[in-house]
């Protein structure tokens, strides 16, 4: 008795659970969050690889920078921009990591596609009443197609919600844990950006003017009157290594958004959504339904 009011049991909480995911999938609000969360995604990641792409544009046009001064007969060469060779390789794999979270939220918005599009919807509606007219008729059907048939549907109605739930998810953690780290190094990347753009125009300026010279000694006395001023190199060359300082500290603070939201995240949902629909498909067997 005890096993038979197990076995309805069961096949009750399994009908439940399979018509509540069709008419939860049938609403569509999941999918329009869905949807949006990954939209928003998306655009964060294109954003934040135009910003990797500008700085290192600057960056390679401060490492190209040579500055060539000949005060008094003595030839001397700066290059302010070599500072920021340490973290040209940084901002390589910076605007990888950030390509790579941008095709994962463009793989996630294809999912969303083929999960919310009327032909699976049609298949698990269609697998649901399979699955329905089975659990009714429990000992009337073959044991090897009875249990294809409901774990195609389990299978089927797990696939539909996770997407969406995914999407849904990361988005949260991000909200909650990540926006504030994100937008806070966003910015400070693009003022450094911007900032290194001003110093390479500077060094511009500090080349012509420091090789404008017109003879030995009008270059000597421009050199003892502008050592202070217009070829303070010693302040330059600071303002590079803070701006090395920055890229370093805040490529590395987006690249933890994005490894978390993309990658670690999702892997952890899923592997937990795995584990309980494993459950759900174990204990579809002869030994606890029949």
């Amino acid at each position: 008795m005890i096993a038979v009011m197990t076995s309805i049991r069961l096949r009750v909480a399994i009908a439940a659970i399979l018509l509540l995911t069709g008419i939860v999938a049938n609403l569509g609000w999941l999918d329009i969050k869905g949807y949006n969360y990954t939209q928003a995604g998306l655009q964060r990641a294109l954003a934040t690889f135009a910003i990797s792409r500008t700085l290192n544009g600057v960056i390679s046009v401060a490492q190209g920078t040579e500055v060539a001064v000949e005060p008094v007969g003595i030839g001397m060469t700066f290059t302010p921009g070599q500072i920021l060779d340490p973290i040209n390789d940084l901002v390589e794999r910076f605007s990888t990591v950030v390509l790579v979270a941008g095709t994962a939220f463009g793989a996630q918005h294809v999912l969303l596609d083929i999960t919310a599009s009327s032909a699976f919807s049609w298949l698990l509606w269609l697998m649901i009443g399979f699955a329905l007219v089975v659990l009714l008729f429990f000992n009337k059907v073959n044991d090897h197609l009875r249990n294809f048939i409901i774990r195609a549907a389990i299978t089927l109605a797990f696939l539909r919600l996770a997407v969406p739930l995914f999407a849904i998810t990361g988005e949260v953690f991000y909200q909650h844990f990540l926006a504030p780290q994100y937008q806070q190094s966003s910015e400070k990347l693009n003022a450094t950006a911007e900032r290194l753009s001003v110093l390479n125009e500077e060094s511009k300026v500090n080349v012509a003017e420091a090789t404008d010279n017109t003879s030995f000694f009008d270059s000597a006395k421009d050199w003892v009157q502008n050592a202070g001023a217009a070829l303070d190199w010693k302040a330059h060359l600071a303002e590079f290594s803070k701006a090395a300082e920055a890229v370093s500290e805040h490529a590395i603070r987006l690249m933890v958004v994005f490894l978390f939201q993309t990658l670690l995240l999702p892997l952890m949902a899923v592997w937990l959504m795995f584990k309980t629909c494993r459950v759900c498909l174990m204990r579809v067997n002869l030994g606890h339904i029949g």
